[in-house]
């Protein structure tokens, strides 16, 4: 005799016991909340191109972050072993360039065990208006997606049992596709502030100060003394 749905609610089973009884059956155990969805298809998100909605948002065009205050920030190796570091000067560059960059460096280390970290994404829109144009009409239709990149920053990051002259080989050809001058640093080299590279045990505070020291005044008699002489 097969019991009543009833019944099955008022037995006390906790457990997977109840679902081996009947699949009717609500286990008696705390739910996790923590615990996520289970999704056999992870979550991959695009650095070429952000989210979607941001590029009905007309943005202004602005300019790179220009560290005028002593920052060090994003000038320095955190996760690779290798580096690609811009040394010109700030610009905005098209995710086409960022692309055409990594599939070079992919490229060149197809077959070898290694490790490409990203430190920029492409989260500016662009909107040009056609040639030939008359001025006003609305800031025209969307183009590309940039990124603002600032002076001395890292782009590609690198790690992996590779030989270093294969990975400068690697950076140099990505950085010969890409528009601007870099650089290719190593893991504990020093962060730079603006273009000037700030060694071990130098602060801020000695950054600002000045380079030569101010001239003391020279005493009036020597001063006297360079003046040429009166005419009787």
């Amino acid at each position: 005799m097969k019991p009543r749905i009833s019944q099955l609610y008022r037995q006390p089973l906790s457990g997977f016991a109840c679902l081996r009884r009947s699949p009717l059956c609500v286990p008696q155990y705390p739910l996790l909340t923590t615990l996520r969805a289970f999704s056999s298809t992870p979550s991959h998100f695009n650095w070429l191109a952000p989210r979607r909605g941001i590029k009905n948002q007309k943005s202004r065009k602005g300019r790179p972050r220009v560290p005028t205050g002593g920052s060090m920030r994003g000038t320095t190796i955190v996760w690779g072993d290798y580096g690609l570091r811009m040394r010109d000067h700030d610009r905005r560059l098209p995710a086409s360039a960022l692309a055409i960059g990594m599939e070079t460096i992919k490229r060149r280390l197809r077959g070898l065990k290694y490790k490409l970290y990203t430190r920029i994404n492409a989260n500016i829109p662009v909107f040009t208006s056609g040639n030939e144009v008359r001025m006003g009409k609305g800031k025209g239709s969307f183009d590309f997606w940039a990124a603002r990149v600032a002076v001395s920053k890292i782009i590609f990051e690198l790690k992996g049992e590779l030989h270093e002259q294969v990975i400068r080989d690697a950076f140099r050809l990505a950085a010969a596709k890409m528009p601007g001058l870099y650089e290719i640093v190593k893991k504990g080299d020093p962060p730079v502030m603006g273009i000037t590279k700030v060694p071990e045990g130098v602060t801020l505070e000695d950054m600002k100060r000045p380079r030569m020291p101010p001239k003391e005044p020279l005493p009036l008699e020597a001063t006297a003394a360079r003046l040429p002489a009166a005419a009787p």
